[in-house]
């Protein structure tokens, strides 16, 4: 075992600052959402410029909210792609809508195709989802062009994107997430960004059953009573994952740039790579670094190659099994045919990337990697 432990594909960066956040929310004995979910808000959209942002407790929650804030309902399409974790499609389902699977560009370049979903527009196309693969941003202003000529809501779904190294925000809304793999994480938790005020406050009011005023706001007014102005759900965030928030905005930039540092040393470790070996996304800029994604040779059985990596100390996943072939979505959007997601979702590799790591860890990796692939190469495997 490499180290003597396990080599993990991402891991959180906790500290004192984080363990010291929560205790004095605990000491402070307020812990569902006040002044701290508040405070991060106003941080984090002042980090990413823009004026407003509503913490959620999950960016599946948050996609979810910006749909319904945009008026996406039943007998609407959204275009979304396969390649993605499944809530980016579950969200439009949430509202009633139909989830309509778009390609990817190439192996090399996996990103929702521009051209595939030009393809699958309709008369009841609605909106489009865009999400940024492994945190490397989609082209901002070809897919603003695209959603302003086809009259489309374009949302982002930005739970690899994080931080300075994103780039301004381009779509109507834009949603985070804070889970424990992220860049930086709230253990739990979203965030919704945009410019309408009006959009936003939606969200906002929407986050907590609809209603009018939050405990801490009745309890600072010492108001009795509130009134529901619209359908609502529960996806409110609390104090202690703010705090965690809070604790963890400030050093986002620095933690963004040992990622950067880390893929820089991998690509110079996989310089002499075999062919049919792939790095997508490789030099694509802007980026927040959040994965680093290969594509394996044909020849090269993934099950065999992860075992292998495990056995050396190296942890390995994949990102993402193609949504439209998990069993849900084959029962209910049968006949979806994406050959390039397909192949991708096939052969894709994620190697460990986080902040943790040493350059000295990204190239044992690359260097196993390598050495694993020569060897099932000569054997035929």
């Amino acid at each position: 075992m490499y180290g003597k432990s396990l080599l993990l594909v991402s891991e959180p960066s906790l500290g004192a600052d984080e363990t010291a956040a929560l205790a004095d929310v605990i000491s402070s004995n307020w812990i569902t959402m006040g002044g701290r979910v508040a405070g991060f808000e106003r941080a984090f959209a002042e980090a990413h410029g823009v004026g407003d942002a509503v913490a959620v407790n999950s960016c599946t929650a948050g996609l979810h909210l910006a749909l319904s804030a945009l008026g996406i309902g039943s007998g609407d399409e959204v275009i979304v792609p396969s390649l993605s974790f499944v809530a980016t499609a579950n969200c439009v389902i949430y509202t009633g809508a139909r989830a309509v699977f778009a390609d990817i560009e190439s192996l090399e370049r996996p990103l929702m195709s521009l051209a595939d979903a030009e393809a699958k527009l309709t008369p009841r196309t609605r909106a489009v989802v865009v999400m940024h693969y492994a945190g490397s941003v989609a082209d901002a202003q070809a897919w603003r062009d695209f959603a302003s000529r086809n009259n489309l809501f374009l949302i982002e779904d930005s739970a690899h994107a994080v931080g300075q190294d994103r780039g301004p925000i381009f779509g109507d809304l834009a949603v985070f997430s804070f889970y424990g793999n992220k860049n930086m994480t709230t253990a739990e938790g979203g965030m919704i960004l945009g410019r309408d005020k009006a959009v936003l406050e939606r969200t906002r009011r929407a986050r907590a059953h609809g209603m009018t005023s939050t405990t801490s706001e009745r309890l600072n007014a010492r108001a009795a009573s509130y009134d529901v102005l619209s359908l609502g759900y529960n996806y409110r965030m609390s104090e202690l994952n703010a705090a965690l928030g809070l604790a963890q905005l400030p050093k986002l930039a620095a933690r963004n740039a040992k990622r950067r540092l880390i893929v820089q040393t991998y690509a110079e470790a996989f310089g002499k790579r075999p062919s049919g070996l792939r790095l997508p996304l490789l030099g694509h800029a802007p980026s927040a670094h959040h994965l680093f994604p290969v594509v394996l040779p044909q020849h090269a059985d993934r099950s065999t190659v992860m075992s292998s990596l495990y056995e050396q100390g190296i942890q390995t996943t994949i990102h993402y099994p193609p949504i439209h072939q998990l069993t849900w979505f084959r029962q209910h959007c049968p006949g979806v045919s994406l050959p390039v997601t397909e192949a991708f979702g096939a052969r894709q590799l994620t190697l460990p990337l986080h902040p943790k790591m040493s350059e000295a860890d990204a190239e044992y990796v690359a260097g196993s990697l390598l050495q694993l692939l020569a060897t099932l190469a000569g054997s035929g495997t």
